[in-house]
């Protein structure tokens, strides 16, 4: 009975221990130093104020957690660096574990920073940076932990505390994104970024130690990454990479392949003009039996080491001319589809045998097809295979969208030589429209070339009803974006495109019929 009152005097020792180093302690001072001086004189008092700074040495009040994390303070903004940090979250989850109390880690990501470094260059980049870090530090609290994970990567360890479920997890995730994402103004330019967000509790992480717990955070945040723009996610089992066996994924992805498990699903693309569909994209996306939904960049390098990806555009192809004739039977207009073709794709001798030979199948027109090709394809490609089949492409008929446009530094001339029908706006320069007079000026530059080079414009990326509009006055000719609609697979499109078209049946007409 003595043994175990003993250890259980010890463990509320070490808690007390832990509680009462670094500034909580303070709070005490006032009432002992009054009791002192009330109960044993001016000498009780000299002896309690001897005392003290004594025994707070012995608790550990200046060699605690809170010390070395001031020492550790260095680089941007007296930010942890990755090291410092690293130690200090095996700290608080070895400190959360002795308490029985909650904690969690944070991880955050400045989206397409590098695209952020070469619009505006390395200086406003690192204002950018600077500034996240003094909105995450303003906006915790002392005792929090704010560390560099990468060149724009941030993560924060949150101080032990008595509650913490998931809800408020997602909701400070969410402050502290909206606190990010606020514009950033450098030298008269607003700069505007997106942050995606991942954080696992103490109680999830799926080891017993705070390096797992912070990988754990950085696993989820790669999973917001992959489902941005501006995604929160919450850590997850099912988010643990599977073993780098190159060859068994490998395999595993080619029979995911042939068994129909990777199959396009579709993202709807509209009208600013007249709010009807265009066309729709086809996106990969793996249906894995036991991890979900995947996104192509969790099996696309896989496909590309297995050299499956021509493969891969096959059945894309293939499913997509497939979803034409289901849309075609039920009686919906959808004009065309788009399908991403990379380089390897098009440096296909074959190629254009293969796709006439698709379109016959399904009895299609060739305009039904556009062939999306990334800007950077087009910029570096030289006079060769690439070259000739993008060409005889656009003399078959088939329409030609050049992807991502604004990255690249694809030149007016490439724009002409390759016969390019559509470009679309890259994300960057579409986010925030509605907000940013910069942001309005490069779009209608953008739409002022195209217009005098007789090409269609489409802005992607579209994530609100704001962003929408400016893109129709300004005179930007189709949308696509999560504001409009997400990838779906071709089973929900009918409904979507039903409810769709309600919409607009709605919208109240003027005398020419138009809305």
């Amino acid at each position: 009975m003595a043994q175990r009152l003993e250890a259980k005097l010890l463990r509320w020792a070490r808690k007390l221990s832990i509680v009462m180093s670094g500034p909580p302690a303070l709070a005490f001072l006032p009432a002992i130093c009054l009791a002192t001086f009330w109960f044993g004189g001016e000498g009780a008092l000299l002896i309690c104020a001897a005392a003290i700074p004594i025994a707070y040495l012995f608790l550990g009040g200046f060699h605690g957690p809170a010390a070395s994390l001031l020492h550790a303070r260095e680089g941007i903004n007296g930010l942890l660096q990755r090291t410092a940090f690293e130690e200090l979250t095996n700290q608080v989850f070895n400190r959360t574990e002795e308490l029985g109390w909650k904690s969690a880690t944070f991880a955050f990501a400045i989206e397409d920073f590098d695209e952020v470094h070469n619009r505006y260059g390395k200086a406003a980049a690192d204002q950018v940076i600077a500034r996240t870090g003094e909105r995450l530090i303003a906006a915790l609290r002392d005792r929090d932990s704010i560390g560099v994970l990468g060149d724009s990567r941030f993560g924060v360890c949150l101080d032990p505390v008595r509650h913490l479920d998931l809800e408020l997890c997602i909701q400070m995730a969410g402050r502290l994104q909206r606190v990010i994402e606020e514009p950033v103004s450098v030298d008269g330019t607003v700069i505007y970024i997106s942050v995606s967000v991942g954080f696992c509790q103490q109680s999830r992480a799926p080891e017993k130690d705070g390096e797992a717990w912070l990988q754990a955070a950085s696993t989820a945040l790669s999973s917001a990454i992959r489902r941005g723009p501006s995604a929160i996610r919450a850590f997850s089992s099912k988010m643990l990479p599977q073993p780098e066996n190159s060859n068994a994924l490998m395999e595993e992805v080619a029979r995911a392949l042939e068994d129909g498990q990777i199959t396009p699903w579709f993202q709807p693309q509209i009208s600013t003009d007249t709010g009807e569909i265009t066309g729709f994209e086809a996106l990969a996306r793996w249906a894995h039996p036991t991890r979900g939904v995947l996104n192509p960049a969790d099996f696309l390098p896989a496909l590309e080491r297995a050299e499956l990806l021509e493969r891969l555009a096959e059945l894309m192809m293939y499913h997509s001319f497939a979803a034409l004739k289901v849309w075609d039977t039920a009686g919906v207009k959808v004009p065309q589809i788009g399908v991403n073709f990379a380089g390897s794709e098009l440096s296909n001798p074959r190629l254009i045998e293969k796709i006439t030979w698709e379109l016959d199948r399904f009895d299609l027109t060739p305009d039904r097809l556009a062939i999306e090709i990334l800007e950077t394809v087009v910029a570096s490609a030289p006079d060769d295979m690439i070259t000739r089949n993008i060409n005889a492409l656009g003399k078959l008929g088939c329409r030609i969208d050049l992807d991502d446009f604004g990255t690249g530094h694809a030149s007016i001339a490439s724009i002409r030589r390759f016969s390019v029908n559509r470009i679309k706006i890259d994300r960057s320069f579409v986010m925030k429209a509605d907000r940013d007079p910069e942001q309005q000026r490069m779009i209608s530059a953008i739409l002022t070339m195209a217009e005098r080079l007789g090409v269609e414009t489409l802005a992607e990326g579209v994530e609100s009803v704001g962003e929408h509009v400016i893109l129709a006055q300004l005179g930007c000719d189709h949308v696509q974006g999560f504001g409009i609609a997400r990838p779906m697979p071709i089973e929900q499109t009918l409904g979507w495109i039903e409810s769709h078209c309600t919409k607009l049946r709605e919208v109240p007409r003027i005398m020419d019929g138009k809305p």
